[in-house]
Order: C-alpha cells, then sequence, then structure tokens
C-alpha cells in the first residue's frame, strides 16, 4: 500500500508594525483640540494644555528686581498630570506644533510649552489662525513658524509690571487698611474712573431750563413743532417768566405762517464689524450680557460647536481684537450672500471702513463669522441661548457693515407768528439699507403733512414744560469699557477681568447696571491717588501700553522699559511705607445686641460687602446677613418678612426672612396684595419706562406707573 504524504508549507510569522508616529499640536481648550483634530486627520493627534502650564509663584514677588527683572517661573499647582501627559505625548511624536491662541497671551504659553516640553523656540513649530475652519487650520500648518519672541516678550513685561505694581501695594493695604485688599495698573485706572464720575454727580447742581412743544394744524393733518427762538435767532428758555412773556407774543387764534421748508436726503451709514471693546458694548446695551459673559459665550463660538452632520466648526473668527479690517474672502462672501438673498441694490460697492482707536495692534481681523452663509436660524438648534443671541449680534453686524446705506427723506419746516419761530421735523424711510439685517428699532417714518412755503396752520394747543438739567451717567459696563479704549487703558483681553476684580475686591457695586464705588473702594482710590499718582494717571498709563505694543513690534527693551516704570515707583513705595498711617474703619452700630452673648452688634465691612457682626470678636463669632424688608409679610407662611437677598450671580430676588423654615421666593417684588381673580400674590414687574403689578399667573395686571 503506497501512502503519500503532503508537506505543509511554512508561513511566516506577521511582524508587528509599530503604529506610525503622529504629529502632536498642542492648543488650550479641550473644545478647540476637538474641532482641530476633525479637520487635520489620522496623522495628528491634538490635546490641550487647559491654559497655562507656567506663572510667577503666588507666595512671593517672583522678579528678581536685582538682575535684570528676572522671573521665575514654576509649573501652576494643579497642572502636574496634564504637564505629565504632555511631556508623555510630546516623546512619542513624529513632531509638536503649539497652536495656542493668536495673540499675546497664546505666544506666551507657546514658549512656556516649549520650556516643559524641552523644544527648541527657534524651531518652526508654531501655527496660528485666526478662525477655526479646516482651510485656515490646514493652511496655517503650510506655514509654521518659529516662537516670536517679541509678542513673549510683551506679555512677559505685561505681566511682570502687574505683578511689580501689585505685590508691591497690595501688602501695603493689608497693613495699612484690611487684608484681602488689592491693587493694579488698569484696575486702580477703573476705579479711579468710577470715583471721579461719582464726584461729578455729588457736585452737581442742576439747573432749569423749559420747552414749548405745541401742536399745528393744516386742514385735517395735525402734527407737532418745538419753540425755537425769537426775530430769527435761537432762544434758550431758562424759566418760567420767559416762557409767559413768548406766549404773550402769541395770538392763538390768528394763523401761523410756514417760513421756510427745507428737504433732504441723509444717509446712514452701517457701523463697522466689531472689536471685542463694541462686541462687549453692544451686548451689555442690547442683551444685557456682562462682559464676562459675553466673552464665555464668544469663546465657545470661536473654538467651535457640533453642528450635528457637519460636526464641530468654528463659527466666529479670534474675539480679541482691536481692528475692524476684513479679509477679501470674507467681503467676496458677504457680497454673493447679498446679492442671493436681498439683491444687488443692498450690496455695497465700497463697504464702511472703521476708525482705529489711537493705539490699536490690528493683528487680526474684525469678530466676524467663519461663513456668512451659516445663517444664525441655520445653526439656532445647535446653540445654547447665550450662543445663539450672541452669534446672531455677531453675523447680523458683520453682514450690515457690508451694505448699502440707508436712506431717509427729511423735512424740516419753519412755522413763525408775531417773530416768534417754531420748527418741526419730519422723516421718511426711503431705503432701508443696512437697516434691513441690523436695525434698532428707531427708524420709524415721522410724517408731516404736505407744506410749502406761504402756507398758513393754526395753532392747536401749546405745552411748556418745565425741565432740569440732569448729572452724568454713572457707568455702566459698557459704557466704562468705552471710556477705557477711549483713553488707551488697558488692551481688549484686560477689559473683562479688570471689571471683575473690582467688583469681586468690593470696590464698586453694580446698583441698577450701574458702577458705584463703595466705602472700601473710595479709601483704597484715596491711597493710591496719594501715594502712587502715575498709577491713577490716564496718560502716564496709556503711554505704558504703548511702550508694550513698541516692545511687541520689536522697537524697544522690555528690560529697559520696566527698569523707567520701576525705580520711581520703588521710591513711592518707600515713601509710602515709611509714611502712611493706618486707616480706621470704625465699625457703625447695629441697633441690636447679639442673640449669642447679649454684647451690642456692629456693621462690619466684609469681603463681599457690610455684614453684621458681634462686637466682642474673636470671642463671639456670631453674624448675620443684613437683610432689607420690603414691608409685605410673607405670602407662604404669613408669619416673616419679605426680605430683598441676593443669588450668587448678585441678582436680587425676594425670600422669606424664616428661611429655611419658609422656603418662599420670588424673583419679583410681592406688593402685599392678592389677585382680586385667583387670590395669587401680586407682584411688581419692571417694564420699559416703569412698573407694573401683575399676577403670576398671567390672569391680571394693573395699569403701569412711571
Amino acid at each position: 500500500m503506497v501512502t503519500s504524504t503532503t508537506t505543509k508549507k511554512k508561513t511566516k510569522p506577521k511582524v508587528k508594525r509599530k503604529p506610525a508616529k503622529k504629529n502632536l499640536v498642542i492648543v488650550e481648550s479641550p473644545a478647540k483640540a476637538k474641532t482641530i483634530e476633525k479637520y487635520l486627520g489620522r496623522s495628528y493627534k491634538v490635546i490641550a494644555s487647559k491654559g497655562h502650564v507656567r506663572d510667577l509663584p503666588k507666595s512671593s514677588m517672583g522678579v528678581d528686581i536685582e538682575h535684570d527683572y528676572d522671573p521665575h517661573y514654576i509649573s501652576i499647582r494643579g497642572k502636574g498630570d496634564t504637564i505629565k501627559e504632555l511631556r508623555s505625548a510630546a516623546k512619542k511624536a513624529k513632531k509638536v506644533y503649539l497652536a495656542a491662541d493668536p495673540d499675546r497671551e497664546g505666544e506666551s504659553i507657546a514658549w512656556h510649552l516649549s520650556h516643559i516640553l524641552k523644544l527648541d523656540p527657534n524651531d518652526d513649530n508654531r501655527v496660528v489662525f485666526n478662525e477655526i475652519t479646516k482651510d485656515a487650520v490646514k493652511e496655517s500648518f503650510n506655514h509654521p513658524r518659529s516662537i516670536d519672541m517679541d509678542l513673549v516678550d510683551a506679555q512677559q513685561a505685561r505681566r511682570i509690571l502687574d505683578r511689580l505694581v501689585g505685590y508691591s501695594i497690595s501688602p501695603l493695604l493689608w497693613q495699612k487698611v484690611k487684608k484681602g485688599l488689592s491693587a493694579g495698573r488698569v484696575q486702580s485706572i477703573a476705579l479711579w474712573l468710577i470715583i471721579e464720575r461719582e464726584k461729578e454727580i455729588t457736585a452737581f447742581k442742576p439747573e432749569e431750563y423749559w420747552t414749548i412743544d405745541s401742536e399745528f394744524q393744516k386742514g385735517r393733518s395735525k402734527f407737532k413743532a418745538s419753540f425755537y427762538g425769537v426775530n430769527g435767532k435761537k432762544k434758550d428758555l431758562p424759566n418760567n417768566e420767559v416762557v409767559q412773556e413768548i406766549l404773550k407774543q402769541l395770538d392763538p387764534k390768528a394763523p401761523f405762517d410756514i417760513t421756510k421748508v427745507t428737504k433732504k436726503e441723509r444717509k446712514r451709514q452701517p457701523q463697522p464689524p466689531f472689536t471685542t471693546s463694541t462686541m462687549q458694548q453692544e451686548a451689555n446695551r442690547k442683551l444685557n450680557y456682562r462682559t464676562r459673559k459675553t466673552m464665555m459665550a464668544a469663546q465657545q463660538l470661536y473654538e467651535g460647536i457640533n453642528l450635528g452632520k457637519e460636526g464641530n466648526q468654528g463659527l466666529i473668527t479670534y474675539m480679541r481684537t482691536d481692528s475692524t479690517r476684513i479679509s477679501a474672502i470674507a467681503k467676496h462672501e458677504a457680497a454673493q450672500y447679498l446679492h442671493n438673498e436681498l439683491g444687488e441694490q443692498y450690496a455695497a460697492t465700497k463697504p464702511i471702513k472703521g476708525k482705529l482707536p489711537e493705539g490699536a495692534q490690528d493683528a487680526h481681523e474684525a469678530i466676524r463669522p467663519t461663513s456668512v452663509f451659516r445663517t444664525p436660524d441655520s445653526v439656532k438648534e445647535y446653540l445654547t441661548k447665550d450662543q445663539f443671541r450672541l452669534y446672531q449680534m455677531i453675523w447680523s453686524r458683520f453682514v450690515a457693515s457690508q451694505m448699502t446705506p440707508a436712506v431717509m427723506d427729511t423735512m424740516t419746516v419753519t412755522i413763525e407768528q408775531n417773530n416768534v419761530i417754531f420748527r418741526a421735523n419730519g422723516s421718511k424711510m426711503k431705503f432701508d439699507g443696512f437697516l434691513k439685517i441690523y436695525g434698532d428699532g428707531k427708524e420709524k417714518d415721522n410724517l408731516l403733512p404736505d407744506l410749502a412755503v406761504g402756507d398758513q396752520v393754526d395753532l392747536v394747543n401749546n405745552n411748556p414744560d418745565q425741565h432740569f438739567t440732569q448729572p452724568p451717567a454713572r457707568y455702566s459696563e459698557a459704557t466704562l469699557i468705552k471710556t477705557l479704549e477711549e483713553k488707551g487703558v488697558g488692551r481688549p483681553s484686560t477689559y473683562s477681568p479688570t471689571l471683575e476684580t473690582i467688583q469681586r475686591r468690593y470696590y464698586v457695586k453694580l446698583v441698577g447696571k450701574r458702577f458705584e464705588p463703595t466705602e472700601l473702594g473710595e479709601i483704597v482710590n484715596s491711597i493710591i491717588v496719594d501715594y502712587f499718582p502715575d498709577i491713577v494717571n490716564v496718560d502716564f498709563t496709556a503711554n505704558l501700553e504703548n511702550e508694550l505694543d513698541e516692545i511687541e513690534e520689536g522697537q524697544e527693551n522690555w528690560v529697559k522699559v520696566i527698569d523707567e516704570f520701576y525705580q520711581p515707583f520703588s521710591t513711592e513705595v518707600q515713601k509710602a511705607t515709611e509714611n502712611m498711617e493706618k486707616v480706621q474703619i470704625k465699625d457703625e452700630p447695629a441697633g441690636f445686641n447679639c442673640d449669642i452673648c447679649g454684647a451690642p452688634m456692629v456693621v462690619k465691612m466684609g469681603r463681599y460687602g457690610k455684614f453684621h457682626a458681634c462686637s466682642r470678636f474673636p470671642d463671639c463669632r456670631n453674624t448675620k446677613a443684613i437683610v432689607k424688608e420690603i414691608g409685605v409679610t410673607c405670602p407662604k407662611c404669613h408669619e416673616g418678612q419679605v426680605i430683598e437677598r441676593k443669588s450668587k450671580k448678585n441678582r436680587v430676588f425676594y425670600g422669606c426672612s424664616r428661611f429655611p423654615e419658609c422656603d418662599f421666593v420670588s424673583w419679583d417684588k410681592p406688593v402685599g396684595r392678592n389677585c382680586p381673580k385667583d387670590q395669587h400674590f401680586l407682584v411688581e414687574k419692571k417694564i420699559k419706562g416703569g412698573t407694573q403689578v401683575v399676577c403670576p399667573n398671567g390672569d391680571y395686571e394693573e395699569t403701569p406707573q412711571k
């Protein structure tokens, strides 16, 4: 029997290939990392440093004044795991790219990252992009550059200057006033401006003035006109005696003559797209957003939003900029959108150019949508309410800036009798232009009847009215930012933290959306004004900002700039240390005794404002919040009093004084009466121009009160 054997072929063992090394990209935030990784593909790994990884120590000055102000940087506490992850990823990477934000702060973060990862700062490993879109990100990786040390030096100089000021003055304030206080370059100017405005308001003396608004009639048409002057000249009405003299010259039964009719076409130009400052101001004015809220929402829109099938997309360009410049591509897209959606008559051939503020760096484009075709409505479902409202405002402002002006037909009519002159102004929208996209609701037609020189009109009635001049308004967030920018103090990235700091230190408080200085703020300001006049000198601070810009441009040496500031400043610090007397903030009697030990209670000044405390502190540590009763019994328990409280975000609400036994709360102020329809407690709501008492259930409302 023959048997056949078959030989098995020997198979070669599979060789495990090492996975190809990836390029590592380091950005600041996880949201930004997610968006960019999608654009770059599989050969890139993108991770976040979560902001700065190194900084000056908190426990000491951290600046070697004797050796050219050499900064002593340390790893930020709590960043150990992040640094470990970054180092591990860098060792495995084919190449490391540093893609922090395109500004001084971002350049500084990239420089610190190169240090902890032992990268060569002269290597071409820095990539920057003004918008997080696929094209912009990919293009930036085609042109990497080395770290710009001029930008790093400018940021380092600012950080060291702020450290020298803060860590020199703050200990003095702790020693001479109370613990927990601080001072800084920009925040001291902001506080000074608020206090100077308060002095103007206190010193203001109202002056009386009058107006005469009259109603005239031609045929069936009635219209209004206002007193202008006498004998061809404008005349003021300082008091009622002058008003009565004017009225005596008039014959109410006799006709008035139309002596002049002027018709003009007036154009209203659109505003340029947003800078950081104008965005913060407009969001505060239009959306009632605090500066911090605006910047947080803008950061999210810039870093990327998940748009469903489209994945993560950056919706706006970089939101820290002082430029109104727009790229040619963005202008072309806007023109295309306007031609397609509204018609060529709405697309400007030469869009408006904004005027840059003095000292503007013009490093980046204005804030605009990354794609004008991504309309607010098309992305609304993917955005939070705050994100949507801000995006809608940014998108509309940009599109409007590329549109034609609005055109108004205006008409001014001069009316006379016995040498007494009245004037009436009318207007009619001829072409809405940019207002079709970005109107503010003030463009209502004010039509006058068809009038010509030689026509006569009849007087219907006169309405003389007394007025008094008003003091200058306190600063809102928007107007304070605008003033700081106009004076050249601070830069776009500094405004939000500055306003946060002066409120957190309780130097100022927001009352009705306006800043009012506190007693503590006035004490700190008076010390700085007396002992450190340069710190609150607007021109001096603005010039220092310009020198920081010159460092960025490579025209100035950062050590020289700091030394020229510090030498005279250190002399002022020495004098203040020797001469400043300790400030006693006297405790006010509270008017009642401690319910624990029986000693008198006093009003103390704390970090978050005034509070009641036992006068025997620290032997007795009893404290109570200062509450404001509104004179209404709690509608829920009928025992406690309704008191005014404040939420963590400083928003006023109303609650029961017996909390936590009674959990009654209301955002609106109860008025102490019940609804005649369902017996629910009534509340007072704020409406435009006054208040209105309503039922929260919506079944009842009273006449609004002005």
